[in-house]
């Protein structure tokens, strides 16, 4: 048994920014090597002993980014049992936004992405995602909410941040679209490059809201010291049913490989116990699943 510990900083373009340690102090199985999963790396990846995780930058609880090569979270404690599993080095590097990503897996210079990443039909065609968690998106507000922003509806008038390239951005801009349509203010959507910058926005109220998943605006409302509160939640605020997962390429080997890794976390109570570290025990599903965007709920 081992205790993975929390850090508690984030870089970002303004600076190194503390962000408390919001996870229980709990022990995570140590995994013993699964033959099986390692044979069904490809041969370059065992040869490399490592595999490169990319991320976008912070988006705690599931990743917490303290400088290019190092990360906490709850993605992080994930795929650490799963190095463990195959016998190899997870390596973890951070790009400039979620396109950079996605480029990067394209392109072959990362293998995975090591967050918990939108899954939506779109992003299948090119890409593989393994689901492990349902999400739902809501708006971080100030204390108070000004705007009174209860919904996706009410959001005219007000400056979004938005994550640059997410899902949420999309959705976002569309509102704006119906907002001009229907002859009410305007919206101001406001992308930025991760998730602290975006939060920073709001608290520094250069923007009214942040509109982003709900597992990471929770962690940043705990710790905003009463500055910030959720709204819009309990609505589906333009999305349908939103599963989460680690992005590998097309029909790759390792596909299957990081979906039966997942299926082994879950039967043993190793992924149960890391959700729960982190608060996220309402985003947990009964058992992961391939690219199920689209699919009914588990």
């Amino acid at each position: 048994m081992n205790i993975r510990h929390i850090l508690g900083s984030v870089c970002i373009a303004a600076g190194l920014v503390s962000l408390p340690a919001l996870a229980q102090e709990v022990a995570i199985p140590t995994q013993t090597l699964d033959p099986a999963l390692r044979a069904g790396l490809p041969k370059s990846i065992l040869d490399a002993g490592e595999i490169v995780a990319v991320n976008s930058g912070s988006f705690p609880p599931y990743e917490i980014v303290t400088d290019s090569h190092t990360m906490t979270g709850a993605s992080a404690d994930l795929l650490t049992a799963f190095g463990e599993l195959w016998g190899i080095k997870v390596r973890f590097e951070t790009v400039n936004g979620f396109a950079g990503i996605l480029s990067g897996i394209k392109s072959g210079r990362y293998q995975m992405a090591s967050g918990a990443s939108g899954d939506f039909p779109e992003r299948e065609a090119a890409n593989d995602f393994v689901d492990y968690v349902r999400e739902y998106v809501v708006f971080a507000v100030q204390q108070g909410n000004p705007k009174g922003i209860k919904s996706l509806a009410d959001a005219c008038g007000s400056k979004v941040a938005v994550m640059s390239a997410g899902s949420a951005e999309r959705v976002i801009k569309q509102q704006a679209e119906t907002c001009a349509k229907d002859g009410q203010p305007a919206l101001e959507v406001q992308p930025y490059p991760d998730q602290p910058t975006a939060i920073l926005a709001v608290r520094s109220k250069r923007a009214d809201a942040f509109f982003s998943s709900q597992a990471p605006l929770t962690y940043f409302v705990r710790q905003s010291n009463g500055q910030l509160e959720l709204a819009g939640t309990g609505q589906s605020n333009g999305f349908d049913m939103l599963y989460q997962g680690t992005i590998v390429p097309k029909d790759s080997a390792l596909t299957q490989v990081v979906y039966q890794s997942y299926k082994k976390l879950f039967d043993n109570g190793t992924y149960a116990t890391i959700m729960k570290k982190w608060g996220l025990e309402g985003n947990m599903i009964k058992e992961p699943g391939i690219d199920l965007a689209g699919r009914k709920p588990q």
